[in-house]
């Protein structure tokens, strides 16, 4: 790892921002598949060819946006640029992992609004979603070498998983991950101490996406549950199909997913409601993550708070499985998308190949295979 941010030269400093910005940009124009393969490509970007931190530190910041309300891998994107670049890279990461979906999605937005429906892009996913598979798959195997460290991590993710199909949810089972690493590292210790389409005021459109921001956890599934509770029940804004479209996008495009606020503030007031939305629903992650990025070395100094965190991190690691076995039984669905897996997988164990040429072969071959 390299010297701190604070102690370069200003033009280092300057070299500095600049790589955070292209790193962040391409992945923000490249991570397709959601939060799972938005972390696997930051692990090979950040750790396997740059080693900006550690994969200790990388695990513990994964860790820590599970704790905290916000879009997980853009958290966890500002993170990185915090520990890169200080505070201005916290903000050129953010920004730039951000902007190419938002941008993209508010070209997705404008096509709706004039033609009514969404462009076919089906077939493109169809190639891409293997690869993406393929992505998250090498990323957890390089993840869990790390996380799984010995027979009671094995246990405890085992046990974390029962619990996930008994119907527990996300939040409480990092909870529960985190205070059974807690017992069992410090048992002794602890023994022996015992919306239709409408015009809405833009500052209310603010409000609504800043309270999200602020406060939703999860998947863009939760991210769904809110805007319908918001849009549709509360102030009747939208249809249940308008939302739907707007989630759909939002999987569909690269980037983070909360850019579906992008869509539904265009939908709503046009590029300023846009352009209000994704600053709305953002914001809160950049002042979370700076806030809280004093406390994680401390929790590793503490021998209760660093048990914790190895739970969280087990339990981040149990739900990040779960995800992708979700999208492979979406995803691998005949022997072309399987071999496309397949060989994916063995090209990113085999070469340092960088996975945004096989997101794009994926989704040429799968625009392709829509013609035979």
């Amino acid at each position: 790892m390299d010297e701190k941010y604070s102690e370069l030269s200003k033009e280092e400093k300057k070299s500095r921002l600049y790589e955070i910005f292209k790193v962040f940009l391409r992945l923000g124009i490249t991570a397709f598949g959601g939060p799972a393969a938005h972390i696997a490509m930051m692990d090979e970007e950040v750790i396997e060819k740059r080693t900006w931190i550690s994969r200790d530190k990388f695990i513990d910041l994964i860790g820590a946006t599970n704790l905290i309300p916000g879009p997980n891998s853009t958290e966890l994107a500002i993170f990185l640029g915090l520990e890169r670049g200080g505070v201005l890279g916290l903000l050129v990461a953010g920004v730039s992992f951000i902007i190419p979906a938002m941008t993209i999605i508010l070209l997705f937005a404008i096509f709706y609004v004039k033609f009514g429906s969404i462009p076919a892009v089906a077939s493109i996913l169809y190639g891409i979603k293997p690869v993406i598979m393929a992505i998250i798959i090498h990323a957890l195997y390089r993840l869990g070498k790390s996380v799984i460290k010995n027979k009671t991590s094995i246990v405890l993710a085992l046990g974390i998983l029962g619990l996930y199909f008994l119907g527990v949810k996300e939040i409480a089972l990092l909870l529960i991950s985190a205070v059974l690493m807690l017992f069992i590292s410090n048992f002794k210790t602890i023994k022996d101490k015992f919306y239709s389409i409408s015009v809405i005021p833009l500052s209310l459109l603010f409000l609504i996406f800043l309270k999200i921001g602020a406060v939703l956890y999860g998947s863009g599934y939760v991210l769904l549950a809110f805007l319908e509770a918001e849009f549709i029940h509360k102030y009747g804004l939208l249809t249940m199909e308008q939302l739907l479209d707007a989630i759909a996008i939002g999987q569909f495009t690269p980037g983070p997913v909360f850019t579906t606020a992008t869509f539904i503030g265009y939908l709503l007031n046009g590029i300023p409601g846009a352009i209000l939305a994704t600053i709305g629903i953002f914001i809160p992650s950049f002042f979370v993550v700076w806030a809280i990025n004093p406390l994680i070395p401390k929790l590793r100094e503490s021998k209760i708070m660093s048990a914790m965190l190895d739970g969280v991190n087990i339990g981040s690691l149990v739900l990040m499985t779960i995800v992708s076995l979700k999208l492979g039984i979406a995803s691998l669905i005949n022997p072309l998308t399987i071999i496309m897996f397949l060989i994916s997988f063995l090209i990113l164990m085999k070469y340092k190949i960088n996975s945004a040429w096989l997101i794009l072969a994926g989704g040429a071959i799968g625009w392709i295979s829509s013609f035979i």
